[in-house]
């Protein structure tokens, strides 16, 4: 009953909980080039000087030049200085240098941005070369099936939510072994299925072949290739490229998570990151503070099924510590319009009286002003509660989630 409550907000801080590494369009045609699979020639640059020069490196005038920031809808949007486009047709390298001065060091707009943009740190000049067809393929991990699948369809270039909504037939999904991916065989069939000429077939399946390849090898969670392009002389190749990576193997690829930008996240998840919080922003005004994704959810649930609504989603997960739960508490009083917090603990792994500790800690480092609503359970509950009586701190306890978040509800309310 609580997820048919659930509000698309929360439904948005569950899908980011899950944290994944995104890389830029350039150095997603490395990794590709590097394991074989072609693409037009690019080139970053990172300074309009820089950009110019890139440009006369290609020896011919006709490019592309595509900022470098992590969003989709590049090409519609717009940056803060007025510059209109995200991806603009350069026929010279004067242009290339124009064209890099106006979006280098500019946050770029698009419908995936949401107002405040991204700054844009870096452009990717490239051929032009118009596709004689043009595709799509992906490959990801189907839950339905419980293997990795390839996602592929003779509709490239668009928008492909809204091909499965308009064309579902068009797109066909292969399931892989997890071991050896997608065999010759049944690459070669796809790729006629998909209606890539004769010539063209063989290139096809082997960026299949290759794509799966890199999909595990680099632990990746999504590889999208839109458009995968077919041109006249048979050549296949990867036009504009996705990747995300399993935030969970960092331990073991770190030539890739060294690629992490992080100028293009939000600077209080990448702090929070460091204590090992996931913290999402949110537009309520009652701070959650809680461990474990699903009781973040839950949480969220109840203040808004009692009126309120959550200022963030913030998971402290089982190892915190009590500078950990401080920060987190610094993180929750960083928006002015959070009007109380509400913490709630199922101690198992995460003992309450670690975060009975942090609480006291904060509310009397930070002088917290705006009332705390708190319900511990579980593991050292009696020793979390002691604690907090003793502090003579002014703290809500309570033990049932409902009225804790009734109570959270109504101090929000009154300091309005």
């Amino acid at each position: 009953m609580l997820r048919s409550l659930r509000p698309p907000r929360a439904l948005k801080a569950a899908a980011q909980q899950r944290r994944n590494l995104s890389i830029h369009e350039y150095q997603s045609v490395q990794l590709l080039n590097s394991y074989g699979i072609p693409t037009p020639k690019a080139v970053p640059a990172f300074s309009a000087d820089e950009a110019e020069k890139v440009a006369k490196s290609f020896g011919k005038d006709e490019l592309v030049i595509k900022a470098q920031v992590l969003a989709g809808g590049r090409g519609k949007g717009h940056f803060d200085n007025g510059f209109k486009g995200g991806v603009q047709m350069v026929d010279s390298p004067a242009q290339a240098k124009e064209y890099a001065s106006k979006m280098l060091g500019a946050k770029l707009i698009t419908k995936q941005t949401g107002a405040a943009g991204r700054l844009c740190n870096a452009v990717m000049l490239a051929e032009r070369m118009p596709p004689q067809k043009e595709y799509y393929a992906a490959v990801l991990n189907d839950r339905a099936s419980g293997a990795p699948v390839l996602v592929t369809s003779s509709q490239g270039g668009m928008n492909i939510e809204d091909v499965a909504k308009d064309t579902p037939d068009a797109i066909i999904t292969t399931v892989l072994d997890f071991d050896h991916g997608i065999s010759e065989r049944d690459a070669l069939a796809l790729a006629g299925k998909l209606g890539f000429k004769d010539a063209a077939q063989k290139n096809a399946a082997d960026v299949f072949a290759k794509l799966y390849t890199i999909f595990k090898e680099k632990d990746a969670t999504q590889i999208e290739i839109n458009p995968l392009a077919e041109l006249a002389d048979g050549s296949v190749l990867c036009m504009d490229a996705k990747f995300g990576f399993d935030d969970n193997a960092d331990f073991r690829q770190k030539d890739v998570f060294k690629l992490r930008d992080t100028t293009q996240e939000d600077p209080q998840e990448v702090e929070a990151a460091e204590y090992g919080l996931n913290f999402i922003k949110l537009d309520g005004n009652i701070g959650c503070l809680v461990n474990g994704a699903g009781l973040a959810m839950a949480t969220m649930d109840v203040l808004n099924l009692h009126g309120g609504s959550p200022a963030n989603f913030l998971d402290v997960g089982g190892g915190a510590t009590a500078d950990a739960v401080k920060k987190a508490f610094e993180l929750l009083l960083s928006s002015s319009s959070v009007k109380s917090i509400f913490v709630n603990i199922f101690g198992g792994i995460m003992r309450c009286d670690v975060i009975a500790e942090g609480i006291i800690k904060a509310t009397k480092e930070l002088e917290l002003s705006i009332p705390l609503v708190v319900r511990l359970q579980g593991t050292k509950e009696a020793e979390a509660k002691k604690m907090i009586k003793e502090s003579g701190l002014k703290i809500f306890p309570y033990d049932g989630l409902d009225e804790a978040a009734a109570k959270a509800v109504e101090m929000a309310q009154g300091a309005k």
